[in-house]
């Protein structure tokens, strides 16, 4: 679980997310809007945009009440690649935002134009814009960066929903292309960001959106976190749609308190009723050295009602494919069931203590779990280790355990 004490979900999979709707939706949540009206205002000194205007309204989508916000200036051209890096920078560094915000800031605008510049095969001083040198776009980064910083939202655990992208085909500067716009692509792909076509036939996902949502997101999940939600913001996206509310959701909660950290696994399975004893040993033992974190055999019955076993395996999802080889290899199986699972875990430690018994000196690693407070749940002295000292001793491995344990709990208090 995450250590902050707010979580933020940025939930676009049914309306998709472009500049305007995150804005809208922080506006939403709270925001200042005197301070995102002066930090957009701001983008007049000295960058060509004149007589910037800021409206901002309570809409409907779909019986949804939203937030929208427009920007629109007077400009005398727009703007090229380097230039629009050095406005949204330097306005960043002028209204004196946190180094967060500023990060945030820099990592969007430069995501952006770098996806553009590389399209259009073009470097980054030569790149020239067209949608994305208008004012909508520094207008988005900045007013969005001082609304997270006006919300605190800068240190609070941020995950994403998987990305509606619409479809269809839309016109903008460079003719007819199909949904989503090949900068948007690029920026998913740059990214290896989840998408998913659909639910209308419309550009729902624009670069600036996008930009923002790959550099925002810590996590995704098509699934909410574990969380107690105590604000909800939507922003308004331009278009009215008949099949759904066009409206990006954030929402800001609490993560539940919850004392054990979240671990993804995956359990490995296959059904063995004609191989011998022998040949399950020598598995197990291959799956522990190739990788598998656990492997256990589960006695059963199968049809006819043949005595048989489940091999049963966890394992990390980098290992799988070269695990399931393995069980087929060994076992002769001809398939092996995957299950993607969740499970809690306690943080682990191992250091080594030294042990005196008699005249007998040996070093032996402890295993210590702990939880996210830091309480130590329990103390396991390495079996092996244990069994070596014994064996030395000749006492029985119960009382070195207990020996071992003890010293063991004895230093970690002096720690």
């Amino acid at each position: 679980m995450s250590e902050c004490d707010k979580i933020l979900v940025v939930d676009c999979q049914i309306a998709g997310i472009s500049g305007d709707m995150f804005l809208g939706a922080l506006i939403d949540l709270g925001a200042d809007t005197k301070k995102i009206i002066s930090a957009i205002k701001s983008l007049e000194q000295g960058y060509g945009y004149k007589n910037i205007k800021i409206d901002i309204k309570q809409v409907m989508r779909k019986q949804f009440k939203a937030t929208k916000i427009d920007v629109t200036a007077e400009e005398t051209s727009r703007k090229d690649a380097g230039e629009l890096i050095e406005i949204v920078e330097k306005t960043a560094n002028n209204l004196k935002l946190s180094e967060k915000a500023k990060k945030f800031v820099s990592n969007i605008i430069r995501t952006l134009v770098t996806t553009e510049a590389k399209l259009h095969q073009n470097n980054l001083a030569d790149a020239h814009l067209h949608e994305v040198g208008l004012i909508d776009t520094p207008a988005e980064i900045i007013g969005a960066a001082v609304a997270m910083e006006d919300l605190d939202l800068f240190n609070s655990k941020i995950y994403a929903t998987p990305v509606s992208i619409g479809g269809g085909l839309f016109k903008f500067s460079h003719g007819t292309v199909s949904s989503p716009a090949p900068a948007t692509l690029e920026i998913f792909k740059s990214k290896n960001f989840p998408i998913k076509g659909g639910p209308v036939e419309s550009e729902l996902a624009t670069p600036t959106g996008a930009s923002i949502l790959v550099n925002v997101a810590d996590e995704v999940s098509p699934f909410y976190p574990e969380m107690a939600p105590s604000e909800i913001g939507y922003g308004a996206g331009n278009k009215d749609f008949e099949e759904m509310p066009n409206v990006l959701r954030i929402v800001v909660g609490k993560p539940l308190e919850n004392l054990l950290l979240t671990d993804e696994i995956v359990i490995l399975e296959t059904n063995l009723d004609d191989v011998t004893g022998e040949i399950i040993g020598n598995s197990v033992d291959r799956l522990l050295r190739e990788g598998a974190k656990d492997v256990s055999i589960i006695p059963m019955f199968t049809k006819k009602n043949r005595p048989g076993q489940i091999l049963k395996i966890v394992a990390e999802r980098k290992d799988v494919k070269r695990l399931s080889r393995v069980v087929i290899e060994e076992t002769g199986t001809l398939g092996v069931r995957m299950y993607p699972c969740e499970r809690h875990i306690l943080s682990r430690e191992i250091f080594s203590i030294d042990v005196h018994i008699g005249d007998v000196k040996g070093a032996v690693k402890v295993k210590v779990a702990k939880d996210q407070r830091g309480k130590i749940i329990q103390v396991k002295p390495e079996y092996d280790e244990v069994k070596r000292l014994a064996d030395k001793t000749g006492k029985p491995l119960r009382e070195i355990t207990e020996l071992v344990t003890l010293r063991a709990r004895e230093a970690l208090l002096k720690r």
